[in-house]
């Protein structure tokens, strides 16, 4: 029987129930969301003269999570209207209505006696075949079904999602040797296909994979920084973006995380006895890490941790380290390694693995050391944690956010120099490693292969029929390449165009493989995908180009290259093939303007996408201003209609609003309902761009006619004049900005016409380059770019 989720019920509305339910919130399922009555009436209510029977009471708990799960920042809801699809209620009163729900997912405190004792009201309840999760990180999963029922225990697993829910794609699925395997089987899709995880089945084992492994990674290092001499500082230095891992590396993390929770895992791993000594003493509280806990030294939650915020002499705030020797706070001063600056000029944190374990200084040693250790402890969770090395692999990249696991970083420096470096870091590896040639391989197909310990044999990692990995496919695959893009074959007759200049920004070389794609796919192909998989899409043109034309004046050049822009993302539009564009992360500009053009978009769900040009003194110049001009001209119905749309484009532009999800993209007119897809698991989108390329192509795609469209001059444009008059009067707004802002409203308003005109696209093309190209004669631009680009910030165009 095919199985349908739309209903969940979820059991514990704190932080983890609440990202679970807005994240199922977020793929249109229905939630109830349910919480304890509370003990005592507080002081608000008492005055209020309500009682502990009164529902307001009663659900106030699951109220109160539910609102600050709304108020969250970064944001759980893809957009704010979702939260809609979830209502509250509370264990006495609504447990019955579990009745008529898909799953449950229980996610109360971690003690077993409580959640045996949900368990026991759900089974007075539950309708038989009704799905049963715990989100539990710590206790045993098998312990938690002992006294239930059959059809409970057959229907039940562990889903453990990581924390914040939307942004950690991690769903780790454990079973118990009571769970009807085709429910695991489902878990495993569910998660991937619908809510857009990782999911990586693991065993009933202590921690799991992703935390196991983490929690091992952080407690070394938390013992290495005293041998080595080095801060907390250098130690995040060391182990954040530059190997791959997150900003916060390993102390801001274990603050944000709390240290009271990493040090509940790593004392549940010790007091299981599950590691040998020599790994167990790892787990083991080094002396400061029991006086922080002691001292209520937790991070964030406690306003302090491994960091602290303090005022300095002037009244300013610092952020200061926890010295480990004296656990006093100090400001740390920045430390130079030399071994990091073997690796400035190479890209990809896994191509500097082989570089920087060849340091001769402390960041040389501390990569030996810890690379080392981990190499020998992860070859001994095979097959203790997982059977297989590429579910490990996953659970960190997804859980952690390791840009690369733990086997593909020993891959990168290779098995026999890895196996050496954990003799040196004092370990010895399972000896199944020691005649492995590599852990992964990539096959003829472009699919990814694992080293098998079971079979001794190479196997396919199973799910890669679902998306493609350009990385795989570009040995044999690319067609055509140059400094900034790549053109490689999709198979079934579409073609990908690949952005790879320095964070996808959008110059000269970009926009010449853009048109060498189309050319190409107009001519031998069916259809064309603009897709890649680095961190963002584009941030949007080349400010360094933009910036030294207009200090030198050479407006011809520059006008050319604006219309060389227009002109491309035209051909985009009305090229005579099928062009799907696949926007991902930060999608500003530039990017924004090309997905725009597109005639299908299969926007990853946190897609980050706006018009951001004025934050640098200029309007949209690649046909953002036309494209917003034309869509919003579709809808002119009634005056109404006309002056709110045509008000909220500007808005959006003039602010320089980015949408925090594709969801809210479709809320700002940038993504259009009736074409343009969402897709949650970003791993599928280049193979689900090349499915609908494929799909218009062979329904008959024609190529479209360039349209009219209806502006609305000069009556429109006093709306707006008056408006930022008003802005300036009130010194919401600089002079600049106003200047920007008229100059907007004009071009979005077709100019100064006497009266509602209907023009072409290219009219609105030629006074939106114009536009652009006035204001970057403009002293106070060429500042913000300058600034932009000396800062270090984004390139934005």
């Amino acid at each position: 029987m095919k199985r349908r989720i739309k209903h969940v019920t979820v059991l514990g509305s704190g932080i983890m129930g609440s990202g679970i339910a807005a994240h199922f919130a977020n793929i249109g399922v229905q939630v109830l969301l349910l919480d304890i009555v509370p003990f005592e009436l507080t002081e608000a209510e008492q005055k209020k003269g309500l009682t502990k029977e009164d529902k307001a009471v009663r659900n106030r708990i699951a109220t109160e999570n539910f609102v600050k799960l709304q108020k969250s920042s970064p944001a759980l809801l893809y957009s704010p209207k979702f939260a809609e699809r979830i209502t509250v209620g509370n264990f006495d009163d609504d447990l019955e209505k579990i009745k008529k729900t898909d799953w449950i997912i229980e996610v109360v405190v971690e003690r077993l006696d409580i959640k045996k004792s949900v368990y026991e009201k759900i089974e007075q309840h539950r309708k038989p075949g009704t799905l049963v999760s715990s989100n539990t990180s710590g206790i045993p999963i098998h312990f938690l079904i002992e006294g239930r029922s059959d059809d409970f225990k057959k229907y039940f697993a562990g889903t453990h999602f990581f924390n914040p829910v939307r942004y950690l794609p991690l769903l780790e699925i454990i079973p118990t040797p009571e769970t009807d395997p085709e429910i695991i089987k489902f878990y495993m899709e569910y998660g991937a296909k619908f809510l857009g995880k990782a999911t990586v089945e693991a065993k009933d084992t202590p921690a799991f994979i992703a935390n196991r492994i983490g929690v091992f990674s952080m407690m070394n290092l938390l013992h290495e920084v005293q041998n080595l001499g080095l801060n907390v500082s250098d130690i995040d230095k060391l182990t954040g973006p530059v190997i791959g891992r997150p900003k916060s590396a390993t102390f801001r993390t274990a603050d944000v995380v709390g240290l009271d929770t990493l040090v509940m895992v790593a004392n549940g791993v010790r007091d299981s006895k599950a590691e040998a000594n020599d790994f167990n003493d790892v787990f083991a509280l080094p002396k400061y890490i029991q006086t922080m806990i002691d001292n209520k030294w937790l991070g964030s939650k406690t306003e302090q941790g491994f960091y602290k915020k303090v005022k300095n002499a002037e009244g300013k705030s610092e952020i200061h380290g926890l010295n480990l020797d004296t656990l006093e706070y100090e400001l740390q001063g920045k430390s130079d390694f030399p071994t990091l600056e073997l690796t400035k000029s190479i890209d990809k944190p896994i191509d500097r693995f082989k570089v920087l374990v060849s340091g001769k200084d402390k960041a040389g040693e501390l990569y030996r050391k810890s690379l080392g250790a981990l190499f020998a402890y992860v070859s001994h969770k095979v097959p203790e944690i997982s059977d297989e090395v590429y579910k490990i692999d996953d659970a960190m990249r997804a859980g952690f956010g390791w840009e690369n696991g733990p086997f593909e970083i020993w891959d990168a420096v290779g098995v026999q120099k890895g196996i050496e470096l954990a003799k040196e870091a004092g370990y010895e590896v399972s000896d199944w490693v020691k005649t492995v040639a590599s852990f992964y391989k990539v096959n003829d197909e472009g699919q990814t292969i694992y080293f098998d310990k079971n079979s001794g044999n190479y196997n396919s990692i199973p799910g890669q029929e679902s998306f493609i990995i350009l990385d795989n496919i570009r040995k044999n695959k690319t067609l055509w390449s140059n400094s900034g893009s790549a053109i490689q074959d999709l198979g079934d007759g579409i073609i990908n165009f690949e952005i790879r200049s320095k964070m996808n920004s959008l110059g000269g070389e970009v926009l010449d493989g853009l048109n060498r794609a189309i050319d190409l796919a107009e001519k031998d192909y069916e259809g064309l995908v603009i897709g890649n998989q680095g961190a963002n899409f584009s941030v949007g043109a080349n400010l360094a180009m933009i910036l030294m034309m207009a200090i030198d004046q050479d407006w011809d050049d520059l006008n050319m290259a604006i219309a060389y822009f227009q002109k491309s993302m035209m051909r985009v539009r009305y090229s005579s093939i099928p062009v799907v564009v696949a926007p991902h992360g930060m999608t500003l500009g530039g990017g924004c303007e090309m997905t725009m053009h597109a005639d299908r978009v299969v926007a990853a769900a946190e897609t980050y996408i706006g018009l951001v040009e004025t934050g640098v003194g200029v309007i949209p110049g690649g046909g953002g201003t036309k494209e917003m001009a034309l869509r919003v001209s579709r809808e002119f119905h009634s005056d109404d209609v006309k002056n709110n749309r045509l008000r909220d484009m500007f808005m959006n532009i003039a602010m320089g609003k980015v949408a925090t999800s594709a969801y809210e993209a479709y809320d700002m007119g940038i993504l259009e309902n009736h074409k343009d897809i969402v897709v949650v698991n970003k791993n599928r989108q280049i193979k689900t761009a090349k499915m609908m390329a494929l799909s218009l192509a062979e329904h008959g795609y024609t190529q479209p006619i360039e349209q009219k469209v209806k502006v609305l001059g000069r009556d429109a444009l006093g709306m707006f004049l008056v408006g930022t008059d008003q802005m300036l009067t009130g010194k919401y707004i600089s002079e600049h900005d106003k200047l920007i802002a008229d100059k907007l409203a004009n071009v979005l308003v077709g100019g100064n016409l006497s009266e509602p005109t209907v023009v072409t696209e290219q009219y609105l093309l030629n006074l939106e380059r114009e536009t652009f190209l006035q204001l970057c004669g403009e002293r106070k631009t060429l500042e913000r770019i300058q600034f932009m680009l000396t800062k270090g910030k984004p390139l934005r165009n």
